[in-house]
């Protein structure tokens, strides 16, 4: 049990610390090859994710660009596509996504809205709870939320989070907007299937207010 001022204690059986990983590279003679690494044992790389050594490349958890499995095969595609293929893909190509396999699930990409603020650009927000989504309540999973980020000038979709169920999949909508350069008028325009967790997504497009 767990106790903050003004809020009601939070109780439970166990405690997961995540303290962040350490990468298992110093057995590997880096060293002697002369591949950089940094404080924390990273290879360093460069946004094609060549080492400091000419001809060796880093990809996956070693590099620190994203520790997960989709980020670890999108390392190998932009290696293979500038050995193989003269097709100079970068890792700054690339939007930050990933999913947390909760209950219920996360599913995130692009810009948090802590990020969005830092930034200091102006932004609109669209959000909605689950408790407002008719998939949820017929499946009797009404906790969480959608939520959408967008540059107040350009209209460009900056993120989205959508935490409910099928939140892990129904991200992908936006995400791949994103990767099209796509603004978010593309989204609050579009037909999503009903009934489904994604059709929300178009009509909290429509609903964007000024990031407070």
């Amino acid at each position: 049990m767990t106790f903050s001022a003004g809020k009601a204690p939070a109780v439970g059986s166990h405690v997961l610390l995540a303290l962040g990983r350490t990468p298992n590279t110093d057995d590997l003679g880096l060293d002697k090859a002369g591949v950089q690494v940094d404080k924390r044992g990273f290879i360093v790389v460069d946004d094609q994710l060549r080492t400091s050594v000419p001809g060796i490349w880093a990809m996956g958890d070693c590099n620190g660009k994203g520790a997960f499995t989709h980020t670890s095969y999108n390392d190998y595609e932009i290696v293979a596509a500038n050995l193989l293929d003269n097709d100079p893909r970068k890792v700054s190509d690339r939007i930050e996504a990933y999913a947390l396999y909760i209950d219920p699930p996360l599913g995130r990409c692009g810009m948090t809205e802590t990020a969005v603020r830092k930034s200091g650009r102006r932004a609109l927000v669209g959000q909605r709870p689950m408790t407002r989504v008719g998939r949820a309540i017929e499946k009797g999973e009404t906790q969480g939320f959608m939520k959408i980020l967008v540059d107040a000038d350009t209209k460009e979709i900056l993120g989205c989070s959508v935490l409910g169920p099928g939140g892990d999949e129904a991200i992908h909508c936006v995400l791949d907007l994103m990767y099209a350069k796509a603004p978010v008028r593309t989204l609050a325009r579009a037909m999503h299937i009903h009934p489904n967790v994604s059709e929300l997504l178009p009509t909290i497009a429509q609903e964007l207010k000024p990031l407070a």
